[in-house]
């Protein structure tokens, strides 16, 4: 277990690297982290099968889409499967009883929903159409669901000015935010701006913000800011996460919480 708790941060890391500089060398891995050429091999091995960078001779090249770039759902939901449950499962444990909560669009807040059964008397707020089917199937008879209107996206959010309007009328106990990107500078964003705007709309409805945001989210920046790092009351991550990204996290957020990951159930 302890050789690929090791394996999935240097991997982080050297997925960091390759945002950043755009581009690593098998042989300066090597060196920054101590291993052998074989062990990094693989390493690139894993994130070029994630779609994460692509491979070269000698190295690999950063797969960073434009800040405009937005997965369908159907995509989304397949990435870091096991850290999404991991999260999910943590982040249901800050919901109590009988209160009223937002979840944004996407796929570890759809994932949460999932979790929130055997939770009684929640109102639960979204404008996810994926994350409403989920909690309409459940059979707790004491939920409430709402499902706000406006217009679809590629990734099923209901966004837009219905989506706002009707957002802004609401006070929430708790709102759980998932993101696309999180980032020091940029914070919390998105790749498209009506979403940008609904979700920020959602935040500011909560008296307490969550963000959920699994480790391959750190230094993707999306076109539009939904919040800054030290909006957030909580974040949800998981043990994936660089030492330098939990750091600067530490600094903005009041409670960073990193989770352990099943490896048994991760995908590689």
């Amino acid at each position: 277990m302890g050789a690929m708790v090791l394996a999935r941060q240097r991997q982080a890391v050297i997925l960091e690297e390759a945002r950043r500089a755009g581009a690593v060398r098998v042989s300066d891995l090597v060196n920054k982290l101590g291993v052998s050429d074989m062990t990094i091999r693989r390493d690139l091995d894993v994130l070029a099968s994630r779609g994460l960078v692509e491979k070269v001779y000698g190295g690999a090249t950063a797969v960073v889409g434009p800040s405009t770039e937005e997965p369908g759902f159907e995509a989304k939901s397949a990435r870091q499967r096991a850290q999404k449950e991991a999260i999910a499962a943590a982040a249901a444990g800050l919901v109590q009883p009988g209160t009223a909560i937002g979840l944004s669009a996407g796929t570890t807040t759809w994932t949460l929903a999932r979790a929130l059964d055997g939770i009684p008397g929640l109102t639960i707020v979204t404008n996810s159409i994926q994350t409403a089917d989920v909690l309409r199937a459940s059979p707790a008879p004491d939920r409430t669901v709402v499902l706000t209107g406006g217009i679809r996206t590629p990734s099923d959010a209901l966004v837009g000015p219905v989506a706002v309007h009707s957002l802004r009328r609401l006070h929430l106990d708790q709102v759980f935010l998932g993101v696309h990107g999180m980032a020091e500078g940029p914070g919390f964003t998105t790749p498209n701006l009506n979403e940008s705007e609904t979700d920020r709309a959602l935040v500011e409805a909560g008296r307490r913000l969550v963000v959920l945001a699994d480790s391959s989210k750190w230094g993707v920046v999306g076109i539009s800011t939904i919040a800054e790092l030290d909006e957030a009351h909580v974040v949800v991550s998981d043990d994936g996460l660089p030492d330098a990204a939990c750091d600067v996290l530490a600094e903005h957020v009041g409670d960073l919480r990193i989770v352990p990951v099943n490896e048994d159930t991760e995908e590689e």
